[in-house]
């Protein structure tokens, strides 16, 4: 190598290094990855082994050896799902088991309408004029005008601009949250609420804030701290849609919320109401419109209210009331309304003369059901040994036995002793994914036909079966 190739060499590599100097940080960084990468695929990265090919007798043993995962869990056979008692007959204020009538407080049959000759003769008529399913969603030929009345009429029972119905209960709540809230949005639940409810708030994959059941103080700090990351970051606050989710009267616990307060926070921190009143429809307040009434608070104050026929009413679906802006929304985007066969127009028969029967000038259902309830909380009360959970006016109330006594063993004894008195009543169950599980309890029903004499003898057979359990 000449002297002048080596002067040659030396030039070029003084042009590199200035060009180097010159590169953008990027250029470099790349390089110098592709450098690193190239280094580690040529000195440190080990080959892959060859995999060794199994004789047949080797892939025999692995087939014998294998063992599949169940399809399903296993189940105790001893399970509640898997014994269920059977009736015979009209599910009503009695009910026939094996053949004995007892006095029923286990199922949701408040106002007894269940059986009630009225309602039967419509549902009827119904079947002969428009038959007894419906076989197509409400969108594709499943509209019938017996539904838009039934949707007329809970519009105005409720003095609501609109009304929608679903074709079975668990579904209505459960469609209409992810019909609304979305992803990056904003739940406020109350950690008390049913499983329907639940399963509506997973599968609107929102971001869930759970408060203590019926703790407006919890409440109240969870809106808070929610206000202070809003003021940290307005931009996405603004995008951000937040909802307050609730029962009137809460099914597993058999207290009312405090919808007051909640109506005035909802004010301060701008938040949407949507309140399910599945239990209180028909059972509270002077004509059994639910806790608004109860509270008189303006209907206008809550976004939507939902709630099922399958209680009060005695048939079977679910609507929500609200403005019709709001109600509409539902028709295009809540999966149980768009995608199931609508309700069979025999029980949507049914449910409008239980509603003709709630809007008539002289009853007194609604005063009725709630003075007995006093008594029997009263009455219950009276029998040491129980706590009883649930407000005074709540036609449903949640029996426990006092501290450790409180399992679900010696529970079962009590209802299986009434049930040999003659009084059916039932362990309140709930699902093992449940946000937060009751305490066991006896779930009692007041049925509103029930008179003082057969309040009393369901408190002496209580008074008997908690003798029975606990000594």
């Amino acid at each position: 190598m000449t002297r002048g190739d080596i002067e040659s060499l030396a030039t070029d590599f003084y042009d590199l290094l200035e060009s180097f100097k010159h590169a953008p940080v990027y250029h470099l960084s790349f390089e110098i990855f592709l450098v690193l990468a190239v280094s580690w695929l040529v000195f440190f990265r080990k080959p892959r082994p060859i995999e060794k090919k199994l004789t047949e007798k080797e892939k025999q043993e692995l087939i014998d050896e294998w063992q599949p995962e169940p399809l399903v869990p296993s189940v105790d056979p001893n399970h509640p799902a898997l014994n269920v008692r059977v009736l015979d007959g009209i599910v009503g204020k009695t009910v026939e088991i094996d053949g004995r009538t007892s006095l029923n407080f286990a199922t949701f049959n408040f106002l007894n309408f269940v059986g009630k000759q009225r309602i039967a003769d419509k549902a009827i008529q119904a079947v002969q004029k428009y038959g007894v399913g419906s076989c197509g969603p409400r969108g594709f030929y499943g509209t019938i005008d017996i539904h838009l009345e039934l949707e007329e009429r809970l519009a105005r029972f409720f003095n609501c601009e609109e009304g929608i119905i679903y074709s079975y209960g668990f579904s209505t709540i459960a469609s209409i949250i992810p019909a609304y809230s979305k992803r990056n949005d904003i739940l406020f639940v109350d950690e008390g609420v049913h499983y329907a409810i639940q399963k509506g708030v997973e599968a609107s994959r929102s971001h869930v804030k759970w408060f203590r059941h019926n703790d407006i103080a919890d409440l109240e700090r969870l809106l808070a701290e929610q206000e202070i990351l809003d003021k940290k970051n307005p931009k996405k606050a603004r995008s951000i849609r937040r909802f307050l989710i609730i029962e009137g009267l809460y099914v597993n616990y058999g207290d009312i919320c405090p919808l007051q307060r909640m109506v005035e926070l909802k004010y301060k921190y701008k938040y949407r109401i949507f309140l399910d009143e599945s239990v209180s429809f028909g059972t509270i307040g002077q004509t059994g419109r639910g806790v608004t009434e109860y509270y008189n608070i303006d209907r206008q104050k809550i976004d939507l209210i939902s709630s099922t026929l399958e209680y009060a009413v005695g048939s079977i679906g679910g609507f929500a009331v609200g403005s019709s802006f709001v109600v509409d929304h539902q028709r295009l985007s809540a999966q149980g309304y768009c995608f199931s066969a609508s309700l069979p127009p025999l029980l949507a028969a049914a449910a409008i003369e239980a509603l003709n029967i709630m809007e008539e000038d002289n009853t007194t259902l609604f005063e009725t059901i709630m003075d007995k309830s006093k008594r029997l909380h009263k009455k219950i009360l009276s029998i040491k040994g129980y706590i009883v959970n649930g407000d005074e006016i709540s036609p449903l109330k949640h029996l426990r036995l006092t501290n450790a006594l409180n399992t679900i063993g010696r529970l079962e004894e009590i209802v299986q002793f009434a049930q040999t008195r003659d009084i059916t009543i039932t362990v309140a169950r709930y699902l093992s994914d449940e946000h937060r599980l009751p305490e066991p309890s006896i779930r009692l029903i007041l049925n509103v036909e029930m008179n003082d004499e057969e309040l009393e003898f369901l408190c002496t057979v209580l008074q008997e079966a908690l003798v029975k359990v606990t000594t």
